[in-house]
């Protein structure tokens, strides 16, 4: 198992599959993009696969969910999915994306065994995602939402980022469009995870706000705290049911002390929290012979260690280098 010194067990792995990004969303990174990392410095797919069959077979994970980046940029996603549905025990597989390309792949990837997707859309507005994104490609993620859909990659979850004067007059249209549509919504507030460490919590949609804008058109019920359990999202009935919204507060009301997660990023380092300003090298051991008994030491020792909560609301809290594409969503 992968526990830490406060009780809590990692049961559900991020994987990043590459740090790269076909949009150049504003709250994530600048328009010409990033220093990608070398294709040296990504894992293999043999080695993703090595990695998180270890993390199923011997440390007790039993969700996997493949980020970026975007992972629908990595060559060799359909064949990783397909191994890793082979894993005994069977973990939950999904993915979170951007949509852009899903339309052409949702049903390969169902087929080679992916449960679900998690598709980012922080409007329904073609120009204000111009603004958003710095891409013309609204209707490729509206296409690639029908097809994950049709797939049978369900229940399709839609995130999304709401951005002071820019689409967070959109909140009440979005869950209406969602509902419409048969798709979950989940709100997140905006976290110190670009690349340009421009984030300004006084300029940040809270939780809070997302739900007073929501309340101008719907009946919000909250679900109760024991049906949440781990998830990070708190959940909303909306007009009585059965549809819910939900919204991650990460930064105003963090759920640290339930997480269950642990993440491997594409060049693989685990990271025992998001905010982690420290990661710990499988890469380097892997690729100098480490037996998977000494993988699965490093990365018990890795969780061991995780901290109590992410600090975000402490003076000393301090963003992590590493922006969100590099880290894996």
């Amino acid at each position: 198992m992968l526990l830490d010194t406060f009780g809590r067990q990692a049961v559900d792995l991020r994987v990043s599959l590459t740090d790269r990004c076909n949009l150049r969303c504003t709250y994530c990174m600048p328009e010409e993009g990033l220093q990608w990392l070398g294709r040296s410095d990504l894992l293999t797919d043999e080695e993703i696969v090595r990695l998180t069959s270890l993390a199923v077979r011997e440390l007790g994970v039993r969700e996997v969910r493949f980020t970026g980046g975007e992972p629908l940029l990595r060559p060799g996603l359909v064949g990783i999915v397909a191994a890793c549905a082979e894993l005994e025990p069977r973990p939950e597989l999904s993915l979170t994306t951007n949509g852009v390309g899903l339309a052409r792949t949702a049903r390969a990837l169902r087929e080679a065994g992916l449960d679900r997707v998690n598709v980012s859309l922080d409007t329904l507005d073609p120009q204000t995602f111009h603004t958003l994104t710095r891409r013309h490609r609204h209707q490729d993620v509206l296409d690639g939402l029908a097809a994950a859909e049709a797939a049978g990659l369900t229940p399709v979850k839609l995130n999304a980022v709401l951005m002071r004067g820019v689409n967070d007059h959109e909140a009440a249209d979005l869950l209406g469009w969602c509902l419409e549509q048969g798709y979950q919504l989940r709100f997140i507030e905006q976290m110190p995870l670009d690349a340009q460490h421009g984030w300004d919590r006084s300029q940040m949609i809270t939780a809070e706000e997302i739900l007073e804008r929501l309340a101008t058109r719907f009946t919000l019920t909250p679900e109760p705290a024991a049906v949440r359990g781990a998830a990070p999202a708190e959940r909303w009935l909306v007009d009585g049911g059965p549809a819910s919204v939900g919204v991650i507060a990460s930064v105003t009301r963090p759920f640290c002390r339930a997480c269950d997660r642990t993440r491997l990023t594409a060049d693989g380092q685990v990271r025992n929290c998001l905010f982690a300003t420290g990661e710990t090298d499988l890469r380097t051991a892997l690729r100098e012979g480490a037996t998977d008994a000494e993988l699965a030491a490093l990365w018990r020792a890795a969780m061991w260690g995780k901290k109590a909560g992410a600090g975000i609301d402490d003076p000393q809290f301090h963003q992590p280098e590493r922006p969100m594409s590099a880290i894996g969503g």
